[in-house]
């Protein structure tokens, strides 16, 4: 009946769509050095206050990532991430393809602390026998629907600056994260606490497509040598900028989010009051409840679509829903409705 399997199934916002059929025949300079991708790039520096940083549009987030941890560490320089993170688990060890380890560490609710990335340095003793750790891994929101707060990010940068290490952050979701009930971090404050993070346009209204922002003291003045060796440079990169001008203009791009995280906390709330528990409190588009597995079998049945993320017993599983820019609310309430019919 509905798949709440991702936020990507859908193409894009109309708005993006128009945009792309507006300017069809326009005729430009490639490899996003064109003048749409300058203005998105302008566009992106206004709001997050930061006049200096380069900006860099890149299709997907997993290219993102792999492109900028090639770019920042040596070849005996490695990674620190949450063991649940999309780099240690979800990209097919696309890191460790460029030669950088990513070492990884538990935590309960997805989120690196300091004490968590000490730990890994602890056990890293600066011996050449050994990866050097230098750049610590996060995202917002994380693999598991949870946000940061200014103090845990702020707490991070210190962290890394008092060891040296650069503080990178994969914003595939950040739209969810930055409209997430509770949030308290904005895009001034994410370039100013990071060395490197990205606005995820994929999973938020468009085609494709994710915007890096570049403003802390890492090595910068070759990443787009670094982008071109890994296929990272579209020939038709304008078609990048004009979908984040069109979703950064007159607040699209929060207001998509804000409708699939709206649409998330229902899910989440009918749930609960049906006496489904979750593992983990989400107030993002991702939502992670726990159910019988006759239940989920009921839904499956139904027609409804979603990930399976792990069983719990032998009796019961966690399923992921996720909703997105395009989920529309009857979808929800017949969701619930269903889910209810299982008591």
């Amino acid at each position: 009946m509905y798949s709440f399997r991702n936020d990507y199934s859908e193409g894009a916002h109309p708005r993006v769509l128009q945009a792309l059929i507006d300017t069809n025949l326009e005729q430009t300079c490639g490899y996003g050095l064109d003048p749409r991708c300058q203005t998105a790039a302008d566009l992106i520096r206004r709001l997050c206050r930061a006049p200096d940083a380069d900006i860099h549009f890149l299709v997907g987030g997993t290219q993102a990532n792999l492109v900028t941890v090639d770019a920042l560490l040596q070849s005996y320089e490695a990674v620190i991430a949450a063991s649940t993170g999309h780099v240690s688990v979800h990209e097919t060890g696309a890191i460790e393809a460029t030669g950088h380890k990513v070492c990884t560490v538990d935590t309960p609710d997805g989120k690196l602390t300091p004490a968590l990335v000490e730990s890994v340095l602890a056990g890293h003793n600066g011996s050449e026998h050994m990866v050097s750790p230098r750049l610590v891994y996060v995202s917002d929101t994380t693999e598991i629907g949870t946000i940061y707060t200014k103090a845990e990010l702020t707490a991070l940068r210190c962290c890394c600056d008092a060891h040296g290490l650069y503080l990178f952050l994969d914003g595939a979701r950040l739209g969810s994260a930055l409209t997430a009930e509770g949030n308290g971090l904005s895009l001034p404050d994410l370039a100013a606490l990071t060395d490197v993070f990205y606005l995820g346009g994929t999973k938020n209204g468009a085609l494709f497509g994710e915007a890096l922002v570049i403003n802390g003291a890492v090595p910068r003045s070759h990443f787009r040598w670094h982008m071109k060796q890994r296929g990272a440079i579209l020939a038709k990169g304008r078609l990048l900028g004009l979908q984040f001008q069109a979703l950064l203009t007159d607040g699209l791009y929060f207001e998509l989010a804000r409708h699939a995280n709206q649409l998330a906390l229902r899910l989440r709330d009918g749930i609960a009051a049906l006496g489904y528990p979750f593992p983990v409190e989400s107030s993002t588009n991702q939502q992670f409840p726990v159910l019988p597995n006759s239940v989920v079998e009921h839904l499956e049945a139904k027609g409804y679509a979603f990930e399976i993320d792990r069983p719990v017993d032998d009796s019961h599983t966690c399923i992921r829903l996720v909703t997105s820019w395009a989920t529309p609310e009857a979808a929800v309430e017949a969701f619930l409705k269903d889910l209810a019919s299982c008591q």
